[in-house]
């Protein structure tokens, strides 16, 4: 059916279609914009969410990702991402196969449109022209037919009239031949003229018109088709990135089902195991006997049935705390060990200042070197405590030796890795320099060999510091492991040396403790208490029986019961001697008398020393 033939009387109507078509197809173009707009906005958003729960770069989170449920969110934030990607493309195919498409063919639409109608109307304006002329020859043929008939009647008139000359009557004849004449010419020149016209209207309306709307009606056909064809494009451009998504859903999927519940749970056990066994059974203390000290399995100085009592030397006998002479005061029940955990877990440390730290935490590690040394394995009582107090004071030591042998076995391992990839990095960095170095040599005009010799210096003195490094901490790593014996006081005096000389930064055991009242701490003091607590020689101090002297006076400001091997009680009120001041573990030796001696905590005291006295010194 063709609109030439059937809307040959519709010009106008047809340009208000053709009109509304295009605009139709500019309005879908807009829809896919506005589609892409949001493809676009909706992949930054995913991406953007990805981004904000990935795990920060060397981060607390960043170790939490070693559990299968973390994986498998990693990769949910990673196929999300690709996701993301999806719609990215979506996006860009729609912008480059219809958007851009479109609006080209649009353009070239309107230029068609124009066109087309364009040629209608020269058409139409030249039928009216040519309808005009009929109509302007028709006139005049009307009006020469009307004046040849008056004419006429004129002539008839005059011809009838006898009282006319014969010259009137020949020339009002004459004029009405003349008017018949310009008559027969007019009706000649309508004829023509008519004849024309009638030629010009057919072929408009069967010729000019016709293919001018079926031109029309095909540039609105292929209109449609496109339109079509572009949501058919619409449609494919979705169904492309299909197969991509599904299997970005497939790795989330995997993702979940590479989930491993057991193997979170062990890594939870690798991550937590401190390597301790747990407490023995507690003695039953029976109380219907006289007051006599019991002493449990956790005690430093318990000997289980059939083994021998600890001595040390030929003269010192069965001392039950390293530090001092027997505690001849009566013997009280051994408090738990929970009971020693919650204590040290609730006390708050007191620190004044830097150096009393520094000094503190070496004076812990002397004293649980002298346990490992008389007790020949360090108690579980102790690596706990120290562990604890590690903790709460925020301090770690070089070999990692506050924490938990299988925790402390871990940090080392890493140590090692991460200084071993630093001698490779070091010892690449050596080789690139070497054979620049050879090329200068070779080729002068490239550069001075002389000028890199200062930078291999360097790199070669690192080289070595690291693999010192990497020694050092393999030596400690062999030693959790049990592949080497432990190392000796002797070792353990001079790697405490060395770090005190290396480190400004705290890197040694720790331990809570107060300063003396007076405040009478001095640098020099500090360093002189450092090299004392180290340089002693431990079996020359456990066979001194003779009695230390008393350096001050101390009064108890709480009541104390001293139930642990070493320990004193006190009441409070109570003014007693002090034979040893507080190196820097929190606890204060003091006398009773002559013969009743131990430990009590430092903040349980109010120390006053003499200044005078040989050894007196104060810690802030």
């Amino acid at each position: 059916m063709s609109w030439g033939t059937e809307l040959w009387d519709q010009f106008d109507n047809l340009e208000k279609h053709t009109q509304w078509g295009i605009d139709i197809l500019e309005k879908y173009i807009k829809f896919v914009k506005e589609r892409t707009e949001i493809e676009l906005s909706y992949a930054k958003q995913l991406r953007n969410l990805s981004k904000k729960y990935q795990p920060k770069k060397n981060s607390k989170e960043e170790e939490e990702y070693k559990y299968t449920a973390c994986k498998a969110f990693l990769s949910t934030l990673n196929e999300m991402n690709d996701y993301a990607g999806q719609h990215e493309v979506i996006s860009e195919n729609m912008t480059s196969q219809i958007t851009v498409d479109l609006t080209r063919y649009v353009q070239e639409l309107k230029q068609e449109r124009k066109s087309n109608f364009h040629d209608g109307r020269k058409a139409q304006q030249h039928i009216e022209t040519c309808w005009k002329q009929l109509e302007s020859s028709k006139r005049r043929f009307e009006r020469d037919c009307k004046e040849a008939d008056r004419a006429q009647q004129y002539f008839e008139k005059m011809d009838a009239d006898i009282n006319v000359t014969k010259a009137d009557v020949e020339k009002a004849r004459q004029q009405a031949q003349i008017r018949q004449q310009m008559a027969e010419d007019s009706k000649a020149d309508y004829s023509l003229i008519l004849q024309r016209f009638n030629q010009e209207q057919w072929e408009y309306y069967h010729t000019h018109i016709p293919n001018i709307f079926q031109k029309i009606q095909e540039m609105e056909e292929r209109r449609i088709v496109r339109i079509g064809e572009s949501m058919k494009t619409y449609a494919e451009v979705d169904r492309q990135v299909i197969p991509i998504i599904g299997k970005c859903l497939d790795g989330i999927v995997k993702a979940a089902e590479s989930i491993d519940q057991k193997n979170d749970s062990q890594l939870v056990v690798e991550a937590y195991k401190s390597g301790f066994e747990p407490p023995g059974d507690i003695e039953f203390e029976d109380y219907t006997q006289p007051m006599k000290r019991t002493v449990s399995d956790n005690s430093l100085s318990s000997s289980k049935e059939g083994k021998p009592e600890l001595r040390f030397g030929g003269k010192s006998k069965g001392k039950l705390w390293p530090f001092i002479k027997k505690n001849k005061s009566p013997k009280q029940p051994k408090e738990p060990l929970s009971h020693r955990f919650n204590e040290f877990m609730t006390s708050k440390p007191k620190i004044h200042c830097f150096r009393s730290l520094k000094r503190g935490t070496q004076s812990l590690c002397y004293h649980k070197e002298l346990m490992k040394r008389t007790l020949g394995k360090p108690t579980h009582a102790l690596e706990a405590r120290d562990y604890v107090l590690s903790l709460k004071l925020g301090v770690t030591p070089e070999d990692f030796s506050n924490f938990p042998p299988e925790q402390r076995r871990k940090k080392l391992q890493q140590k090692v890795d991460d200084l071993n990839r630093e001698i490779q990095k070091e010892t690449d960095q050596r080789d690139a320099i070497t054979k620049m170095k050879d090329v200068y040599l070779k080729n002068p005009q490239m550069g001075d060999p002389a000028s890199l010799d200062q930078k291999l210096t360097e790199v070669t003195q690192n080289i070595e510091k690291l693999r010192l490094e990497a020694q050092k901490f393999e030596a400690w790593l062999a030693e959790v492991e049990g592949r080497l014996p432990a190392r000796s006081e002797q070792a353990r005096r001079q790697s405490g040396l060395y770090d005190g000389q290396t480190h400004q930064t705290v890197t040694n055991c720790a331990q809570d403790r107060e300063s003396s009242p007076d405040g009478s701490y001095t640098e020099e003091q500090s360093q002189e208490s450092e090299h004392k607590a180290l340089a002693p020689d431990f079996d020359d101090e456990f066979d001194d029986e003779e009695p230390l002297p008393a350096i001050g006076t101390c009064k108890a400001l709480y009541t104390f019961e001293g139930q642990n091997e070493g320990t004193i009680s006190v009441v409070e009120g109570e003014t007693l001697s002090v034979i040893e001041e507080d190196k820097g573990d929190g606890w204060t030796r003091i006398r009773r008398n002559e013969d009743e001696e131990g430990y009590v905590p430092t903040s349980y005291v109010e120390v006053y020393l003499d200044k005078n006295a040989k050894g007196a010194k104060t810690y802030i």
